[in-house]
């Protein structure tokens, strides 16, 4: 019995839809990532990228667990002396909650070209609404508590 490797041509995209209102950042990032990466599928190659389209709405009702909405920080350099910039993320949720989002997904994802690829295929929206329609795109239902015991 020979290993299977996944090749470029063989791999079927899918779009999935990730509701985020409630749920815990962590939770629904290692979802997203999950997806992205294609580890739910049993055609799973960690070289080629095998993951689905992911879309994640109501990324402003995502929950910070903890104490970490006061003590955590976002931070960014643009690269030149003095280009830190810090913003805790209760201020972080309140003017961008899908860049939030973005930033817990990318840190699962593989540091290298083949993880910004993975990148690309995921889709962050505010509200519940997104554009994406035409592409029938599947629901996805992430285990974990939601805020409020719904």
């Amino acid at each position: 019995m020979s290993t299977y490797f996944a090749k470029a041509a063989d791999i079927e995209r899918k779009w999935y839809v990730i509701d985020a209102a409630g749920l815990p950042l962590g939770r629904v990032a290692t979802e997203a990532a999950r997806l992205l990466r294609g580890k739910h599928k049993p055609t799973f190659t960690p070289n080629v990228d095998t993951g689905d389209h992911v879309i994640i709405l109501n990324a402003e009702q995502v929950v910070l667990t903890g104490n970490k909405l006061m003590t955590k920080i976002y931070r960014t350099h643009s690269g030149y002396p003095g280009g830190l910039k810090e913003m805790p993320y209760k201020r972080l949720m309140q003017i961008f909650p899908q860049r939030a989002v973005e930033h817990a997904i990318k840190g699962m994802l593989p540091h290298n070209s083949l993880g910004a690829q993975m990148f690309r295929k995921l889709k962050v929206y505010r509200g519940a609404e997104h554009p994406h329609l035409a592409q029938k795109p599947e629901v996805w239902a992430v285990q974990g508590k939601r805020e409020g015991g719904k």
